[in-house]
């Protein structure tokens, strides 16, 4: 009997010893995870990491440090000193070699009820490639500094426009591409593809220079002006004036433009200037300028006249009326893609240094082509706002070889689509029905859409009768904002 109630006393103990060590077991992780969240072991979590070698580090091998001049690699070792984090973020990054354990892991949670939404969340972009919101423009600051207009040449070219036996006095065409430090594979593109500097089928030769400044952002292509000096000694093309590389810096890389020209290249004939993202039928600019005098001014492109301010602040080509007070901008040439005589690109070196810079470069070029009386002449092979798809043919592809082939500028393309259309233009099984040539004419905005409605009729006129050969429509937001 005394031995049963021993036994039965036995059990109780073990029971309640089982049930005792749970609870405690509980207790701690509780404890553990309330003090992991309320921030109490943040001294230890230091300690811990301060005192251990990151893994990074060991992997790495080395670490990057901070100079006056940018950043440079030391090797590392025992004398490196370990890394100082922010206390907030040591407190959200665990210790590699601690264990977690299943209670501190509420994540495997989150996964299992994240596993049925697989197939339908979208894929977000990495936060490094965000781009920081840009503050407005600071138009009372450009117009402070706007006498600032002379800036060095980082990188020149003084043999570009030096030929042989051939042609003395200079190149037949000089082809100026508008570009930034960051854009090496467009620059590739165009150097082998329209850009590049061969004996054309017309006989006559071409040079090319892609025009750049400095970048705003330097630490976001680090190295950018080896990277440019490389460039220049591989490929003798690289023009870099010592300004920021902004949009609304794209008015002093025009006037510095004109002004080597006038230096370095004073005797070429015709110039094309344009964009990196367009595709350029060279061949097509060089059989229209056949019957085109060089000594007189000439200056061909997609005229846009009767243009109005754009007042919306939120548009990208926003001008306040404190900086232009007229109704209408002169008629001026998108900035695309452009031809003009090497006679009008001198005279517009000279004008352009009497006009008051305007921060839009196309239409500052306008104001001066106004100033020495030349009147921009339209082409309609010049597409400097893209192949507009035909409402009554929805089904249409515009992306077709069919439609550049008797085109000079389309633009804007990616590298791929610059490439391919290159090589489809140049496929010698290429067969397209025959089309007439593309009519000159302006584009215009009527008295009903433009300034600040969104919905513009455009007129295409004849230059020289002013009759209305076609109506487009045009949203206003849409023709600048894909200028």
């Amino acid at each position: 009997m005394m031995m049963r109630k021993v036994r039965v006393l036995r059990k109780i103990f073990h029971v309640q010893r089982d049930v005792m060590f749970t609870m405690v077991l509980l207790l701690f992780f509780c404890l553990l995870l309330y003090t992991q969240q309320s921030g109490w072991d943040r001294t230890v979590w230091r300690l811990e990491i301060e005192g251990s070698t990151s893994s990074s580090r060991v992997l790495l091998g080395a670490v990057r440090t901070r100079t006056g001049s940018g950043s440079q690699v030391a090797h590392a070792g025992p004398e490196v000193p370990a890394c100082k984090t922010q206390p907030d973020a040591r407190a959200r990054q665990p210790d590699p070699k601690r264990k977690v354990k299943p209670s501190q892991a509420p994540l495997a949670k989150t996964k299992r009820k994240r596993k049925g939404l697989r197939g339908r969340v979208t894929p977000t972009n990495n936060s490094g490639d965000v781009k920081p919101t840009m503050p407005p423009f600071d138009f009372e600051a450009y117009l402070r500094e706007k006498d600032n207009r002379d800036f060095g040449l980082r990188i020149d070219q003084p043999q570009k426009c030096m030929m042989g036996e051939g042609e003395p006095d200079g190149p037949y065409m000089l082809i100026a591409v508008k570009s930034v430090a960051a854009d090496f594979d467009k620059r590739q593109v165009v150097r082998q593809t329209w850009g590049r500097e061969r004996p054309s089928q017309h006989g006559v030769t071409l040079r090319t220079v892609f025009l750049l400044g400095v970048p705003r952002n330097q630490s976001a292509l680090p190295l950018w002006d080896r990277l440019l000096l490389y460039e220049s000694n591989a490929y003798k093309d690289i023009l870099l004036w010592d300004f920021e590389d902004t949009f609304f810096n794209l008015t002093l890389k025009e006037t510095h433009f004109l002004q080597w020209v006038n230096s370095s290249c004073p005797h070429v004939r015709f110039i094309f200037k344009g964009d990196a993202d367009v595709y350029v039928n060279i061949e097509n600019i060089l059989e229209m300028l056949q019957d085109k005098n060089a000594s007189e001014d000439l200056f061909i492109g997609d005229i846009i006249v009767h243009a109005k301010p754009i007042r919306k602040r939120t548009s990208k080509y926003y001008v306040p009326e404190f900086m232009y007070g007229g109704g209408l901008y002169p008629s001026y040439a998108g900035g695309g893609g452009f031809v003009m005589s090497g006679h009008t690109a001198r005279r517009l070196s000279a004008a352009c240094q009497q006009v008051e810079l305007f921060p839009i470069d196309d239409v500052f070029l306008g104001m001066c082509l106004q100033r020495i009386a030349v009147k921009p002449y339209p082409h309609k092979g010049f597409r400097t706002f893209g192949i507009p798809r035909p409402s009554a043919a929805p089904h249409l592809q515009t992306f077709d070889p069919c439609f550049y082939r008797d085109l000079m500028v389309v633009h804007s393309l990616t590298p791929p689509q610059i490439w391919l259309m290159w090589n489809l233009l140049h496929d010698p099984h290429l067969r397209c029905h025959t089309g007439g040539t593309p009519s000159t004419g302006a584009f215009r905005w009527s008295d009903g859409g433009a300034g600040g409605r969104a919905g513009g009729r455009a007129a295409t006129v004849d230059p020289k009768e002013g009759e209305e050969l076609q109506t487009t429509d045009y949203g206003l937001e849409d023709v600048f904002v894909k200028h």
